[in-house]
């Protein structure tokens, strides 16, 4: 599993406790969470609902919710998670979000290509999958440079605020070009 994973710029590390402040500050901005299928957190005591779930979520084995921490100051601004991990099919979901100070700067693009690297490495997966809103490009766009591929829309997959949406759906195999089956060896997801 997942314990620590270093960058120029962001450590990757389990989510704890002590991270709920930060991640309030992340969660609790409209704007933030304008794509994502929950709703935005209002008090400390959202922050640690969602921190329940999580924890539920690691104890079965099925996820691992990391933090991305910032080296210069160790704040943390964003969250990756690895979540509905099939170990027989070798395959994983990417989930993730930033807090809104930090758009634009590639803090994310940093943090997913680590991700990949160990995910296609360490944790031996072949292939990582992610769903995105239609309407959130900035991640779409994010993830295709990435090196993932959009392999269709699932109509009305979701409901969240108490509306029907659509995902892209989008996959990474480890053998694409970039990535360490064919022998490069930074995987980076390009």
């Amino acid at each position: 599993m997942i314990e620590r994973i270093a960058t120029p710029r962001l450590v990757l590390r389990p989510v704890a406790a002590g991270d709920l402040p930060d991640l309030l500050e992340v969660n609790g901005d409209p704007e933030v969470t304008r794509f994502l299928p929950y709703a935005t957190w209002r008090s400390p005591d959202d922050a640690a609902a969602w921190l329940e779930r999580m924890d539920t979520l690691a104890a079965a084995g099925d996820a691992r919710q990391l933090v991305l921490v910032r080296a210069a100051d160790a704040r943390v601004v964003g969250t990756l998670l690895l979540f509905r991990h099939d170990a027989g099919s070798a395959r994983a979901e990417v989930g993730y979000v930033l807090g809104r100070r930090h758009w634009g700067q590639g803090l994310m693009r940093e943090a997913l290509q680590a991700a990949c690297l160990h995910a296609f490495g360490a944790l031996g997966l072949r292939r990582l999958e992610a769903e995105v809103h239609p309407g959130n490009a900035a991640s779409w766009r994010l993830l295709e440079r990435l090196g993932f591929v959009h392999e269709g829309t699932l109509r009305q997959r979701w409901v969240a605020q108490g509306a029907p949406y659509d995902t892209r759906l989008y996959g990474r195999l480890a053998g694409d070009r970039g990535g360490p089956a064919d022998g490069h060896e930074d995987a980076r997801c390009r």
